[in-house]
């Protein structure tokens, strides 16, 4: 490994603390060897959308068996939302105490339980399994671009990219197997339930990371100690705010196209087995941006010509489903693609280049996703109450627009050259 990040400071991957002793030796092995660190983010990163995108092709389903309405059916996928928003107000806390290589190991965990609860017969083990997947992956969430600052601080847009990447990966296949393995197993149940081996899988990598930084740490005692912060109010910086509603806006575009767009096309004809396909070709689409924005954004002083551009491709893909939803589809797929991956890899990638040390990065990702979440989890169950109030798409597909054009003035204000 590189001297200069054998010399990189052993901060702790949260606001205001530094390392105990033992925790910080511990880190210096791992770093000696990132390896492993890596393997964990990538498994980790893998479990970050797969359990959300796998319900969208089998939302019909759902709602079936259930008796659910519409609205109804959209929390299964607004319920995640609300509580990856407010998920990300305790993951602090949670680091200082245990540590980031511990939470993450136990979200994953707790990731495993809530996929397995969802399709336990009652109704109420669906919402509740919601609220433990969302809970569960906003801890990745906030925790992810801190630890990515913390141990790869020469590297940061590159691995950015890298787990943008994989966070997608996930979700393409989940979406594209997600038919299949419910006409294989015998029904959407199996289908949802079989994601939990992923992320035991990802749980199981993380737990010799955990044990090797809380070696030397006695039972009951803290990983990390306080340290004096004088750090910026993000609450009252406009940066802050243009970064965090910017992720918030492509989000709420993002996950209302998880919940809906099978939908859109199946309400137009397509059949589900299709549908299934052409949403799975979209969210493979956004590997590209995820991985291609973030590196070019780390080689770029200002991002906002990146920010525009990915925006109008979504536009452009959500433009498609008003004027021709099924004749189009897959233009309109590769166009939402391309703009939703590179919308996500420049909003995590932002968290990182406009902050000047890993704690403002996981302040600034606490914040964005604590509030951007929060914002996006309107999205899937207005837009669905829309639908179910007009009876058709064209007016929450003309919503999405108007999202868009908000996109756009905040990509302006957060891809200039500033730092936090």
């Amino acid at each position: 490994m590189s001297e200069t990040r054998s010399e990189a400071p052993l901060i702790d991957a949260e606001e205001a603390l530094a390392p105990t002793a033992p925790v910080a030796a511990a880190r210096r092995r791992l770093r000696a060897h990132p390896a492993l660190v890596m393997l964990g983010i990538v498994l980790a990163s893998l479990n970050m959308r797969a359990a959300l995108a796998g319900v969208s092709p089998l939302l019909g389903e759902i709602g079936d068996h259930f008796h659910l309405a519409a609205a109804a059916s959209s929390l299964v996928t607004t319920i995640p939302l609300v509580f990856m928003g407010l998920g990300s107000i305790v993951a602090p806390k949670l680091a200082r105490r245990w540590g980031t290589e511990a939470v993450l190991c136990g979200a994953l965990v707790l990731l495993c339980g809530g996929i397995v609860l969802r399709v336990a017969p009652p109704v109420v083990a669906l919402f509740v399994g919601c609220a433990l997947v969302g809970t569960a992956i906003a801890l990745l969430n906030v925790l992810m671009p801190g630890l990515i600052k913390r141990d790869f601080p020469d590297r940061a847009a590159s691995m950015t990219a890298l787990y943008s990447t994989a966070m997608i990966l996930g979700a393409t296949v989940s979406a594209a197997s997600a038919v299949p393995l419910e006409n294989a197993l015998g029904g959407w149940q199996g289908s949802l339930a079989s994601w939990a081996l992923l992320a035991a899988l990802a749980a199981a990598v993380w737990i010799p990371q955990v044990v090797i930084s809380r070696r030397g740490t006695g039972h009951g005692q803290p990983s990390a100690r306080p340290v004096p912060s004088a750090g910026t109010d993000l609450v009252r910086t406009p940066l802050a705010w243009q970064i965090t509603l910017f992720m918030g806006s492509q989000s709420l575009v993002a996950y209302v196209c998880i919940a809906w767009l099978p939908t859109i096309f199946t309400d137009h004809g397509m059949s589900k087995a299709e549908a299934g396909l052409v949403f799975a070709f979209s969210t493979l689409v956004q590997m590209a941006g995820s991985f291609v924005v973030p590196m070019l954004a780390g080689r770029m002083r200002s991002q906002r010509l990146l920010a525009v551009s990915v925006v109008l491709f979504m536009a452009a893909g959500i433009t498609g489903l008003l004027v021709a939803p099924v004749a189009g589809a897959w233009l309109w797929a590769v166009l939402l693609g391309i703009g939703q991956g590179g919308a996500l890899g420049l909003a995590l990638t932002m968290m990182v280049l406009r902050t000047r040390d890993a704690h403002t990065a996981a302040r600034l990702s606490g914040m964005a996703q604590t509030w951007g979440y929060l914002l996006a989890a309107v999205g899937p169950f207005a837009l669905g109450a829309v639908h179910q109030a007009t009876g058709g798409w064209n007016v929450p597909i003309s919503l999405l627009l108007v999202v868009c054009a908000g996109l756009v003035m905040l990509g302006l204000g957060a891809g200039r050259d500033r730092k936090i």
